[in-house]
């Protein structure tokens, strides 16, 4: 009885010997699955960083490409514009050109029949040369007559004014002067003057003394020399209570105030 319990009890030890060892491999397994899972678990993490960041880095690259896209349909649009534009300037460029060359072609048909383009030139600049030298002679003409005439405007006012004494020196008058009495002779009644034929002082004709704007005698010319000369005091023509002195103005009197004596 005791044998077969020991050997009971033996077979119950080596069974939960043979669980306990399968256990013990189980939970090994299970360990070892776990650490495999853990890693391939961690890995997995791995991958989904490495799929996140490249998702992220993807978005941006698309948020960029996007962004590329708009700038380039911008662009496009802006080059689409420029193209109408440059191809409207070469249509009219193209009909400008066809215009001229049709100008062109007219005038090398026109220049054909008159001859060498060159050698009109060439004539066409001698000529400039001779139409300049011409322009200058004509100037210098221009200016000898602009000189002449003015030296002919001032003779013919000399001769006009030389004329015009001349006819009031041959009429009997003094020429307009404004001379003084240089000497008073009371006894024999006369005066003689500053001023003499070249200041235009004529024989025989009448000068009035001026004082204070008023005519106080008459004079009677009697002889005259280059700048000198004498007068006669006309008589009843001394004002009341005047004496004449020297420094006292004289001026020519009118025609009409001559005395017929002189006037013959």
């Amino acid at each position: 009885m005791a044998n077969v319990f020991g050997i009971l009890t033996a077979i119950v030890l080596a069974v939960s010997a043979f669980v306990a060892y399968q256990n013990k491999n189980v939970y090994q397994r299970e360990i070892t699955a776990t650490g495999e899972r853990k890693d391939e678990l961690a890995k997995s993490r791995s991958r989904l960083k490495l799929a996140q960041d490249t998702l992220a880095s993807t978005k941006a690259e698309r948020n960029g490409v996007d962004g590329e896209n708009v700038t380039l349909a911008e662009t496009e649009i802006a080059q689409k514009k420029t193209n109408t534009t440059l191809e409207s300037d070469k249509s009219g460029k193209t009909t400008k050109t066809a215009a001229n060359k049709e100008k062109l072609d007219e005038i090398r048909d026109k220049t054909s029949k008159v001859g060498d383009i060159k050698e009109l030139a060439s004539k066409m600049r001698q000529m400039n040369a001779e139409l300049e030298g011409l322009a200058q002679s004509i100037s210098g003409t221009e200016a000898k007559l602009a000189n002449l005439t003015a030296q002919n405007t001032e003779t013919q006012g000399r001769a006009d004014s030389m004329t015009s004494d001349n006819a009031i020196m041959s009429s009997g008058q003094s020429l307009p002067l404004k001379t003084r009495i240089r000497s008073i002779y009371p006894t024999w009644g006369f005066v003689t003057l500053a001023s003499g034929n070249s200041a235009g002082v004529v024989t025989n004709s009448t000068l009035d003394v001026i004082r204070d704007g008023a005519t106080v005698a008459k004079l009677l010319v009697t002889a005259v020399e280059t700048s000198t000369s004498s007068a006669s005091i006309i008589p009843d023509s001394l004002a009341q209570d005047v004496t004449l002195m020297v420094g006292d103005r004289v001026e020519p009197s009118k025609k009409a105030d001559q005395p017929a004596a002189a006037r013959n």
